[in-house]
């Protein structure tokens, strides 16, 4: 990963301040030890720290056009760009450099904010016009890669953490609460606003043109199809398709000029593209493995079986309960909001672990999603066929006793926790209750306000936000089913 950060200033005559860029790019220099830039260019300035993975020695960033009108910072990695590349020096664009950034900047001089459209990849950039005296910003369709932002008082500051943000002379960490009843329901904040107040998300899927009148023109280029397929197939087509994809998938991750590993759970899906990745490289891939020293509750034995079979490099670290809260700080500073997600302090374990040998990993996240591989899933359509029978043989004042006798009975713990994830405890004329209450939410629609909550204020990160958030994430962890 990269980082990257700017400034923008408009309508009140201000020069973007050399001094703050270079302490908001100091603040995300872990993202990217490679390398450093920075531009400033009247009212406008742009920073980037670099990891470097693909042309090493001329990828310094921000870079430009042949004329040095138009400037980037770019985080992310674009698959298709040796395509692009050769597709616009066909239509007389000069290249300096083998990276990808390259391409965008050329491709924003042929097609304007429609750039985004030929990328396929994972980015967040932001490019300033200097003719036109404007930004761009873009963030990849699935936002995988981070892109926060203020607009405030004339001034426009963006980047790909929120510390970068805080760096900024002014700006001050408070507590937003407007959000806080959505992030004890689902884990995260899914709109453009944060926890912290002012600092908002450009979402996933989106643009952002900025110009010198301070209009912010924000607009989504791209949203998942979900179209029928208009023709009967097989099975076995979609199963064919899917593969063939996967492995396209896999095939376009491994562009690199930096060594390479796969994250390693022994689960399906990073089992999987270990299984790809292995198949496209002629040596042995590196595998990396988190676990716990409680055997019931780690998957090492089965990432050893899967690294056994595609031959691989094979690494490990197991994680005590001392190290999973002595982390909790790092895990919240490098995250920027309070964690609800366990999994995040493994990670940050494995990616410690991997970063000694690699600088590259491939992940298996978002197959479940895409697969309907979570409990859950099959767990709602089930309850949902339930109900629908229950809810025609019994009346309405009949199915609230039950649910109030599940609550409020003398029933063993494990007996009401299963009770209440069935229709019988879940209310099946309210979706937030049978899905969300059921498997999200920390805390009910149902339940009352929690009284204080909405006076706190997060101090900086690694005073008064830490603390907040390890009690936060503990409470959420304990409390969710």
């Amino acid at each position: 990963m990269c980082g990257i950060c700017g400034i923008f200033h408009w309508g009140n005559g201000q020069r973007a301040d050399g001094t703050a860029l270079l302490e908001m790019n100091h603040q995300i220099e872990h993202r990217g030890p490679d390398d450093a830039g920075t531009l400033v260019s009247n009212t406008a300035g742009l920073a980037m720290r670099r990891l470097s993975i693909i042309d090493l020695k001329s990828g310094h960033q921000p870079l430009s056009n042949e004329d040095g009108s138009i400037w980037i910072v770019f985080n992310g990695e674009i698959y298709n760009h040796a395509e692009l590349r050769q597709k616009l020096i066909s239509r007389g664009h000069t290249y300096r450099t083998h990276s990808d950034t390259e391409s965008i900047v050329h491709l924003y001089e042929e097609y304007g904010p429609n750039c985004v459209q030929h990328l396929r990849g994972m980015f967040a950039f932001v490019i300033w016009d200097k003719l036109r005296n404007k930004l761009f910003a873009a963030r990849d369709r699935l936002g995988i890669k981070p892109f926060y932002y203020r607009l405030q008082d004339g001034t426009f500051i963006f980047g790909s953490e929120i510390k970068a943000l805080l760096a900024y002379p002014g700006v001050r960490a408070e507590f937003n609460p407007g959000v806080l009843a959505e992030y004890l329901a689902f884990g995260y904040v899914a709109g453009e606003e944060t926890l912290f107040a002012g600092i908002r998300k450009l979402p996933a899927g989106h643009t952002l043109e900025l110009t010198e009148d301070g209009v912010a023109d924000i607009r989504r280029y791209w949203d998942l199809s979900v179209a029928e397929d208009p023709e009967s197939r097989q099975r076995s087509y979609y199963v064919q398709r899917y593969r063939e994809l996967l492995e396209d998938a896999v095939s376009s991750h491994l562009m690199s000029d930096v060594p390479l590993g796969v994250f390693l759970s022994g689960g399906l899906d990073s089992s999987a593209v270990a299984a790809l990745t292995a198949k496209s490289r002629r040596e042995p891939i590196q595998t990396f493995s988190v676990g716990y020293g409680e055997q019931s509750y780690s998957e090492l034995p089965y990432a050893r079986v899967v690294s056994e079979h595609i031959r691989s490099h094979h690494h490990e670290v197991q994680v005590t309960r001392q190290q999973f809260f002595e982390s909790l700080p790092d895990v919240i500073w490098h995250e920027d909001e309070p964690i609800c997600w366990p999994s995040s302090v493994a990670l940050y374990h494995l990616a410690k672990l991997a970063r000694e040998h690699v600088t590259v990993v491939l992940t298996g996240e978002g197959s479940d999603e895409t697969l309907a591989g979570y409990t859950r899933y099959p767990w709602t359509v089930w309850n949902a066929r339930m109900d629908s029978v229950y809810r025609g043989a019994t009346p309405p004042t009949l199915r609230a006793f039950v649910r109030e006798q599940i609550h409020s009975a003398k029933l063993g713990a494990t007996l009401r926790r299963r009770l209440e994830h069935t229709c019988l405890g879940r209310d099946g004329a309210s979706w937030p209750s049978f899905y969300f209450d059921n498997f999200y939410s920390a805390f009910s629609a149902a339940q009352p306000g929690l009284p204080g909550l909405r006076g706190l204020r997060l101090c900086r990160l690694h005073g008064g936000l830490g603390a907040f958030s390890r009690n936060s994430a503990e409470a959420i962890a304990l409390h969710r089913h």
